[in-house]
């Protein structure tokens, strides 16, 4: 039997799950191996085989070496060329900053020093007609100091390009030609849109870290095969969407936010099979805690990102810690709260967790590698939400006298209260910390949480998720089949996708329809060029359709999506109202002009047959009947533990905790939870608890 095989990989665990054609799915988590995540890669596959051996015909994986890559500074030499005056445009950047009325506060370092940030002489107008002729000698010059410098990688964003790539293209051609071994990438071919910076910035970004990122898939691909597995290795991308390996190392910027993004796309893939119109992803892993949207079965993409500037907090407005990406990407926030998320008291005294974290090396104090400092992991242990005798299965054990020692220490003594105290503050802390992931995807995007389902997973998502939705109000809580592991799972209901843009700045009551038709045809063109290399028919595609508009003098845009069929400007114009009223509250009278910026298309190649089981069965649990867990307003009490099966023998209303191999679901008081017909567990509020 045939299957496919889902990696992702986390800050202290790496999973996987494999999927028989049959719908039969096996998972497995082994620690995360920082030094070389290949290495934890093909011990999992080795696990995965031996249990259910049968030939290899996929293999999904979500990478964070292209985050990391930027995070920890390690990319390639590179090298910028751009128009004559414009070098310093990386330093200027957009003005942005993440923190107010700190003036301590600097802009981090750029990609690419200033020294190999090289300039031609030419200029193009923003019809793409030509200003001043390309110089072959400044070419020539730049070239030279290319060579001396040893530079490993190159970008190249000349001005105006996205209107014609013409001069571009013939530096990236004199470069090649005299030095082939260097990587280059093109504004034009990477992101041909207006804004300087942000196509700029994107275009360096790729360059950095494509000969790191193009060096991990050559060596995971060649240990592929050194296994005998010769199916072709896919990559997640930040927009939600599978790209083959060649393409992800020729743009890996497109797979920079890899690794958070499989576990929404999954979420997607629940929501339609339960038509759940709306639910809010919640993913708490060991290191951070993520948040994403889903409306109508689609997640919730947004135009751009910020990357190397730590976690992300939500909002429209704090930015400029990092690099602007602009590319699309899966609408996330998140926060450094997780399982290792570090608990301690600031310099004034006051309780904080996170953003560091204990990571998968040490690990939180309870792992028994070397850990000292209490993380949330710890916490839950002192509190009796977690299974002494080990996660995993059992497989990682944990000491529960080490955590609470820790906490005494550092936590609790120096607060002058209980360990349990201690220990249940700093989880309600880390609570109100991810609030602010679910209200950034949800109230600064318009919408009302309490209007949504809240699905958890993640190693420690389901601990939290009933706590927090009784705080926002939301009404349901969904915790899918194999939460510790649903973000390799959702690697395995993700379709290929494509996405291109064009950049069209017009006025919408000035704007030609043919020239908007003709945009929209050639970027479905290039959707069905990339899918039909991908193998896919003509009848296992489809294509959405999208504009970016924004009231004329406005500095942003918003995108709209845009039906089939013949598509007019005032209709543009019309559902540009709809959707802005939608974000941001209000819309302009009708006669307020709208300045189209922009048109993109996405190229979905479809499945043969559905990937999604029409049910994933419960996985049963070596579990102890009770356990002496802490609850506020109850204190210490016989809590009953079941498994996933057990419950689904039974409804039956918290507290009580469900077990299970990959995560641990916590059912407080005022919540009823169940098992439905795909093998979720739904929590509910019970009756009588407000």
């Amino acid at each position: 039997m045939s299957l496919r095989i889902g990696i992702d990989i986390g800050g202290t665990f790496t999973d996987l799950v494999a999927i028989t054609e049959d719908g039969r799915v096996t998972t497995h988590k082994t620690a995360s191996t920082p030094r070389d995540y290949g290495e934890g890669i093909i011990e999992g596959i080795q696990a995965l085989l031996s249990r259910e051996p049968g030939p290899v015909t996929d293999v999904l994986h979500a990478t964070t070496v292209g985050s990391n890559t930027v995070l920890e500074g390690k990319g390639a030499r590179t090298a910028l060329i751009t128009t004559r005056g414009f070098r310093d445009i990386l330093e200027i950047r957009d003005l942005r900053m993440p923190v107010l009325y700190d003036q301590s506060w600097t802009k981090p370092l750029a990609l690419v020093e200033r020294r190999l940030r090289l300039e031609v002489t030419e200029k193009l107008r923003p019809d793409g007609s030509v200003a001043i002729p390309l110089d072959p000698a400044s070419v020539a010059s730049a070239i030279n100091l290319l060579r001396d410098e040893k530079v490993e990688s190159l970008a190249i964003c000349l001005l105006h390009s996205y209107a014609n790539p013409a001069h571009e293209l013939a530096v990236a051609d004199a470069v090649r030609a005299a030095l082939p071994i260097v990587a280059i990438s093109v504004s034009s071919e990477i992101l041909p849109e207006i804004k300087e910076y942000p196509r700029t910035s994107t275009t360096v970004i790729n360059a950095y870290v494509q000969p790191v990122v193009r060096a991990y898939i050559t060596a995971l691909d060649a240990r592929l095969r050194a296994l005998g597995i010769d199916a072709p290795l896919q990559l997640m991308q930040s927009n939600g969407g599978l790209a083959s390996a060649t393409f992800a190392a020729a743009a890996p910027a497109h797979i920079i936010e890899s690794g958070p993004a499989a576990g929404v796309v999954g979420g997607a893939a629940l929501a339609r099979r339960l038509n759940e119109p709306g639910i809010i992803t919640f993913d708490m892993g060991g290191t951070t805690a993520k948040a994403g949207l889903v409306e109508n079965g689609e997640v919730l993409r947004t135009e751009a990102i910020e990357v190397g500037g730590g976690v992300m907090a939500g909002s429209r407005l704090l930015v400029g810690a990092g690099y602007i990406l602009k590319l699309p990407a899966i609408d996330l926030a998140e926060v450094g709260a997780g399982g290792g998320s570090i608990c301690r008291l600031d310099a004034g005294g006051a309780p904080k967790v996170g953003p560091n974290s204990a990571g998968a090396d040490p690990g939180p104090v309870c792992y028994g590698r070397g850990g000292i400092l209490p993380t949330i992991t710890d916490c839950n242990l002192v509190l009796g939400y977690l299974d002494p005798g080990g996660l995993v299965g059992g497989k990682l054990k944990l000491d529960r006298d080490a955590a609470e020692t820790a906490i005494a220490r550092d936590l609790a003594g120096p607060l002058s209260c209980s360990a349990e105290d201690a220990a249940f503050g700093m989880l309600r802390l880390a609570s109100a910390t991810m609030m602010r992931a679910i209200r950034a995807v949800s109230v600064e995007r318009g919408r009302d949480p309490r209007k949504f389902a809240l699905l958890a997973f993640g190693g420690n998502g389901p601990l939290f998720a009933a706590g927090i939705a009784q705080e926002l109000g939301i009404e349901r809580v969904i915790v899918p089949p194999l939460p510790g592991v649903f973000s390799a799972f959702g690697l395995l209901v993700a379709d290929t996708e494509h996405h291109a843009t064009q950049s069209l700045r017009v006025r919408l009551d000035a704007a030609d329809p043919a020239r908007i038709a003709s945009v929209l045809s050639a970027l479905k063109a290039v959707g069905v060029e990339r899918l039909t290399r991908d193998g896919f028919s003509p009848d296992r595609r489809s294509f959405q359709r999208a504009a970016q508009a924004r009231y004329l003098g406005q500095s942003s845009e918003i995108e709209v999506p845009l039906p089939d069929g013949d598509i007019l400007p005032a209709t543009i114009a019309t559902l540009f109202g709809e959707q802005h009223e939608r974000v941001y509250g209000f819309r302009a009278p009708p006669d307020e002009p709208v300045e189209l910026i922009g048109l993109s298309g996405m190229a979905r190649g479809l499945p043969e047959r559905p990937r999604l089981p029409e049910r994933i069965p419960p996985l049963v649990a070596d579990v102890p009947s009770s356990r002496r867990a802490w609850f506020s307003g109850d204190g210490w009490i016989d809590t009953p533990v079941v498994d996933r099966p057990g419950l689904a023998a039974a409804p039956r209303n918290g507290p009580f905790i469900v077990q299970e191999y990959d995560a641990t679901c916590l059912v407080p008081r005022g919540m009823r939870a169940e098992v439905d017909s795909f093998g979720n567990i739904v929590m509910t509020r019970s009756r009588g608890s407000g």
